[in-house]
């Protein structure tokens, strides 16, 4: 009996030695877990932290630029010795220069409007743009107009990083260029993203002119910069108050945002027509 009664108790502490093991197993495993969790938790939110702020810097360099863009350089900055689209020789010339395409929705259409007034135009194409759109490239070509450099990724936080980034960023635009228009493509024409001008880019002015390229800004615009769906009349009015020039080089966009200027276009041109200028494009 005594026996019995001693085997009874020895189980009754096994399991009770069992249970407090499992207990404590439990709390382990839980805790680990829930460190384990927090890890992975703290680390997607550093990554959705980072993203985000990515963005936010983004959105502050298209501000920025956008900024840029809808003011006109009083130096009427252009590379030195290269063409000069400003220099007076009697004439009265505007320069069409359309930014950040092409695009399927609005550059078909501008070319159609400059192809209805025979009016000749520059296009400063994003490469990454240009890759989607060869035929539009090819287009823009065949009709007359004069195709520049943009940049291939026009990430004004990337490209300004660094003068070197920007000459590589400029170099892999312009081989996409190659590509689609022919090895025959040598115009190393360019536009920096939201201008040129200011001593920030003096070195990187001073890199695109040891690499080859020479740069162009404007002298007039019609504003579409400033926010998309910009009025068609606040277009018209801008463009107009700069327009007091002999050569203007006028500056505009073919982003897919940008619908107010195709509609604007075709008054931009019959007021500078009546104005008794000629249109050209730049070299």
């Amino acid at each position: 009996m005594e026996k019995y009664e001693e085997r009874i108790r020895k189980n009754k502490v096994r399991q009770r030695r069992n249970l407090i093991l499992s207990v404590i197993s439990l709390l382990i495993l839980f805790s680990v877990g829930f460190f384990i969790g927090g890890k992975i938790s703290a680390r997607k939110n550093v990554i959705v932290n980072a993203a985000n702020l990515k963005e936010q810097q983004k959105k502050l360099d298209q501000e920025a630029m956008n900024k840029r863009e809808n003011n006109v350089n009083p130096n009427n900055t252009k590379d030195e010795g290269a063409f000069d689209p400003y220099k007076s020789d009697g004439k009265k010339v505007v320069y069409l220069t359309f930014d950040d395409g092409p695009s399927t929705n609005n550059t078909p259409k501008i070319l159609d409007i400059l192809k209805k007034f025979n009016v000749k135009a520059t296009f400063f194409v994003i490469g990454q743009n240009a890759e989607q759109n060869k035929d539009l490239i090819k287009r823009e070509i065949s009709e007359g107009h004069v195709v520049g450099n943009h940049t291939y990724t026009h990430d004004m936080h990337y490209v300004y990083s660094d003068p070197k980034v920007f000459i590589n960023d400029l170099d892999k635009c312009n081989n996409v260029l190659k590509s689609i228009i022919g090895s025959k493509y040598s115009l190393k024409l360019i536009r920096f993203p939201g201008g040129s001008f200011g001593q920030r880019l003096a070195s990187f002015r001073q890199e695109v002119k040891k690499a080859g390229y020479h740069y162009v800004d404007w002298n007039d615009l019609t504003g579409d910069a400033e926010h998309n769906s910009v009025p068609v009349s606040s277009l018209i009015s801008k463009v107009k108050t700069y327009g007091n020039q002999d050569h203007l080089v006028i500056l505009m966009h073919d982003a897919p945002a940008k619908v107010t200027t195709v509609q604007a276009l075709p008054q931009v041109i019959e007021y500078f027509k009546a104005k008794g200028y000629s249109f050209e494009t730049l070299k």
